[in-house]
């Protein structure tokens, strides 16, 4: 036990001071503090010593410099039981600081309100990290405080203790305490790597915030959990049962293409992060039907991302399936009423996610690939038209639409669509010839469609095979991107068929 006799409090977030503040005065403990932290405490009420009266030195450089000083660092770092440390600060006049309160200057907040990089570089914290790495280094005999969320577990832990710390609990708060350094410093990190768009760092430094600890992973026999750069999620759940990894997954997979769409148009459906019918008709009600159509036995047990707001007549559809997780820009009231007789069903309202996160990251052992992510917004400009036979603005829609899709398909991929749906997908296969053949018989299966016909791959066709399987099933419009040895010979099948052909200037495998 290690008995807290004197305390430095230094804080930006001065919310539940007076609970603690109560319990140090019970425990007869000095409390000495800092600036704006000292005019709180006199104002709740509380005796304090200001640092500069303590330490005997002003606060100088407009406040940078005020906790940085030998009475304040030699009084948390030195070991108790040390006789060398003891001497030391009996020749200084120096006294011992057992309990350290600090959290830090709000620059995670100030990124996220302003640009002005000079009031950025303004609320990066040096003393304050400066003291909690002294107290966390020292918790044999130093107890940290980093957050107003440890305030009651301090109070119970000094109430227990009569004033005193366990050793187990400082190890504890020594821990926590260097994990909001670090990420602190990750912040700032992040910060200077991004104003100089220095993507790729010699040190990279991943950060993040429990969101929760998941039931397991993938698997029942693997642990699982979902973390955040920021403190909740940009989703938030509205009804059902626990979100499982597998669910995020698949939450992710579907508002990554849903947010690729047109603003308010689209629906999606994903099984296993793979799209099994998509669709941007602008009648909402129709865009799911024709989603849906394109794979229904896929659909069951999926996930339907909706990229406008839920209405009543759609979750009366909805409902009609079994479903993992409906994804909504919201939800109307009487949608709501419907959807939630499902107990089981996972209601998301997605209306405050957007894609703004341009990195994907992908760990191997203590290895991690690193590339931006695929999320590039197409226009005609993108794509060349190298057959003689033009393609109409119906298919030159239907064929941007279908690439857009296809790039979220796990690779070798093949889309066909029509009338700005999906009407077959073939995905993850080895050859590029199976996808052609799986899409054409998901279409043949499931959809007869009575509009024209286009198909998108997300990378070159190596042969005419796959091409030549496409324009037998129906299909008079193909998007690829370009780059195969037989570029030519692809180009000469599609005119001798008079088939419309389009090359992209990019490739876009998922694998």
């Amino acid at each position: 036990m290690q008995k807290i006799k004197r305390v430095l409090i230094s804080v930006s977030n001065k919310k539940n001071l007076k609970q603690i503040l109560k319990t140090l005065k019970k425990h007869k403990v000095q409390v000495i503090s800092s600036g704006g932290t000292f005019k709180e405490i006199k104002k709740l009420g509380f005796n304090s010593k200001e640092i500069s009266e303590y330490t005997g030195f002003s606060e100088i450089l407009e406040g940078r410099v005020k906790t940085l000083h030998p009475k304040i660092h030699a009084g948390i770092l030195n070991k108790r039981k040390n006789k060398s440390h003891k001497i030391d600060l009996a020749n200084n006049n120096f006294e011992n600081i057992d309990l350290v309160i600090v959290n830090f200057y709000p620059f995670e907040e100030t990124i996220k309100m302003t640009k002005n990089h000079n009031k950025i570089i303004e609320n990066i914290d040096i003393g304050g990290p400066t003291m909690i790495r002294a107290a966390a280094k020292n918790y044999n005999d130093v107890t940290v405080v980093t957050s107003t969320n440890q305030y009651e577990e301090l109070i119970e832990e000094m109430n227990k203790n009569n004033g005193s710390t366990s050793i187990k609990f400082r190890e504890k708060m020594s821990r926590l305490a260097f994990a909001e350094t670090a990420y602190y410093d990750a912040l700032i990190s992040e910060y200077f790597n991004k104003i100089n768009n220095n993507f790729f760092p010699n040190k990279k430094i991943i950060y993040g915030n429990l969101i929760e600890k998941l039931r397991y992973g993938e698997n029942p026999h693997q642990q699982g959990a979902i973390y955040s750069k920021n403190k909740t999620l940009n989703i938030e759940q509205i009804h059902g049962k626990q979100l499982s990894y597998n669910n995020y997954n698949d939450i992710f997979a579907a508002l990554t293409i849903s947010k690729s769409l047109p603003k308010n148009r689209g629906t999606v459906i994903i099984k296993h992060t793979n799209p099994c019918g998509a669709s941007i008709i602008k009648n909402k009600l129709e865009s799911f039907k024709f989603a849906l159509a394109c794979d229904p036995i896929s659909a069951f047990g999926g996930i339907v991302s909706c990229n406008f707001k839920v209405s009543k007549n759609l979750a009366i559809k909805l409902n009609n399936i079994f479903l993992e997780v409906v994804i909504g820009n919201g939800f109307e009231k009487e949608a709501l009423k419907i959807l939630k007789k499902k107990k089981n069903l996972r209601l998301i309202d997605s209306s405050k996610f957007n894609l703004n996160e341009n990195f994907k990251f992908n760990y191997i052992n203590k290895n991690m690939l690193v590339q931006s992510e695929d999320t590039k917004i197409f226009s005609k400009k993108d794509f060349k038209i190298v057959s003689k036979k033009k393609p109409t603005k119906s298919q030159i829609e239907n064929l941007i639409f279908a690439f857009n899709i296809c790039r979220f398909v796990k690779s070798n991929s093949i889309v066909i669509a029509s009338n700005k749906s999906t009407v077959g997908i073939g995905s993850g296969q080895p050859s590029r010839l199976d996808s052609c053949k799986l899409a054409i018989n998901k279409m043949k299966k499931f959809i007869n469609p009575k509009n024209d016909i286009i198909a998108a791959s997300d990378a070159f066709f190596p042969f005419v095979d796959g091409i030549e399987k496409l324009v037998q099933s129906g299909v008079s419009a193909i998007i690829q991107p370009a780059g195969s040895m037989r570029d030519k010979e692809v180009i000469k099948f599609a005119n001798d068929t008079n088939t419309v052909l389009l090359f992209s200037r990019t490739r876009h495998f998922r694998h």
